[in-house]
């Protein structure tokens, strides 16, 4: 804590969740701690844990929790790789409270055996009968592509089961059902919110929709500073940023001002829609030099991970690197992969190297022709296989829970709502730390 001193308000916030956490969790197991960027939560929930004496949890080489203490959750897996680099132990909420549950092959080939017999069936029967037969094959072929998801049960043996106190950060997209079942293990939960960020994509957050406990508003000195926290603090209070210079690093400019180019080497992309995401990708690739096809080329490739592995670890949100890629045929390619720190990934060899990794292909492909059917089609043999695609741009969604040194935000006037509008524009600011150009 050494060279930070908590303003007035924040060590009332302090103060607040001492009271909380020491006399009243029997009444109230959830504390909301809320502030918009640039007021401190972070500095706050740090010396909180402090003046409570608690440390993080810790559990033996089996997995058992051996020492109760906090237990730290994000929604998304790039957030608690954040934190971790900070050196907060911290891990997605559900790899923290859920046990993930796939059908078998078996089970979904007998599944898909019934629509074939229903489907036979169906082919003699006219008129009502015929409609009413063929809206129930439609309904078995809806639960079998439910049936090739992942599904999560609750795990009963979680870590939060233990915990003293369980703390969640980022928690503006966990929905209502997510928040029913961490509140389920009985434990207090202190959570760190910024109710100005995009909820869940169906639906509000289930903790941020409720008054906060604690709302700081005060942006600190330094911040105050920031361009960035200036546009950021518009944007939330829907007032119109102006083209122009806010200060040495940070822009509003037009698209049409703005070159692919330019925007290579602006920082990272974000939009807001998954057809802008395509288009930016493929015309930043082509401005990279990059040919026509849709497979990475090499070291070059921005590429981002979409699914958690983590025997791998492979996180969700974090950028890899590709080299010595090879087409292994109509599915995935195979590749030599790094993460972001250098480090090597891939199945473990006999020489205690790391082998070479197997990548689907179907994301980048649908930078071609976007098929919706992929999924369906694919599923079984994707799913032993890394799934990533071209992180060249990416979503306001993808986006939670990362930050990068300078961001360009391309503006496509994503939506539905006016706070919609104010949510999303508000998160990818925020996800700037020194320089910002907004396309508009």
């Amino acid at each position: 804590m050494t060279g930070i001193t908590p303003s007035d308000t924040q060590y009332r916030a302090i103060a607040a969740i001492r009271d909380w956490f020491e006399n009243d969790t029997e009444q109230q197991q959830v504390f909301r701690l809320f502030g918009y960027a640039g007021t401190g939560k972070s500095t706050v929930l740090r010396f909180a844990l402090e003046e409570l004496g608690l440390e993080h949890q810790r559990s033996d080489e089996d997995g058992e929790s051996c020492t109760p203490g906090v237990v730290t959750a994000t929604f998304t897996g790039k957030a608690a790789l954040v934190l971790r680099r900070k050196g907060t132990p911290a891990r997605t909420i559900h790899s923290l409270i859920y046990s993930v549950i796939e059908a078998t092959e078996e089970e979904v080939e007998a599944a898909e055996l019934k629509i074939d017999e229903a489907v036979a069936a169906a082919r003699h029967l006219t008129g009502f009968d015929r409609t009413t037969a063929q809206a129930s094959i439609e309904a078995m072929r809806q639960a079998v592509a439910e049936m090739k998801r992942p599904r999560f049960a609750l795990n009963s043996k979680s870590d939060a089961a233990h915990a003293r106190l369980i703390v969640l950060d980022e928690v503006s997209m966990v929905g209502e059902e997510m928040a029913r079942d961490l509140m389920s293990f009985g434990k207090p939960i202190l959570v760190l919110g910024d109710p100005g960020q995009l909820p869940p994509i169906q639906g509000e957050g289930a903790f941020t929709k409720d008054a906060p406990d604690i709302m700081l508003t005060e942006i600190h000195r330094q911040a105050e500073e920031s361009a960035i926290i200036r546009l950021a603090t518009m944007a939330r209070q829907g007032e119109a940023i102006a083209f122009g210079q806010y200060d040495s690093h940070v822009w509003k400019m037009r698209k049409g001002d703005v070159s692919p180019e330019q925007a290579l080497r602006g920082g990272q992309v974000i939009c807001g829609m998954n057809a802008t995401r395509l288009q930016l990708n493929n015309a930043m690739r082509r401005a990279a030099g990059f040919g026509p096809g849709m497979l990475p080329t090499g070291p070059a490739e921005k590429i981002i991970c979409l699914k958690n592995q983590n025997d791998l670890g492979l996180i969700n949100g974090m950028f890899i690197t590709l080299d010595d890629v090879v087409d292994e045929g109509s599915l995935y390619f195979s590749a030599v992969v790094t993460d972001e720190d250098g480090n090597r990934i891939g199945p473990p060899q006999q020489d205690g190297s790391r082998g070479r990794l197997r990548i689907y292909k179907g994301h980048f492909e649908d930078h071609l022709a976007f098929d919706k059917q992929r999924h369906d089609r694919d599923w079984k043999s994707k799913r032993m296989l890394t799934e990533a695609t071209f992180g060249w741009a990416i979503t306001g969604h993808k986006s939670q829970g990362s930050q990068w040194e300078n961001v360009v935000v391309w503006d496509d006037g994503l939506g539905r709502t006016e706070l919609d509008r104010r949510r999303w524009l508000y998160t990818v600011i925020t996800r700037a730390e020194q320089g910002l150009v907004i396309l508009a």
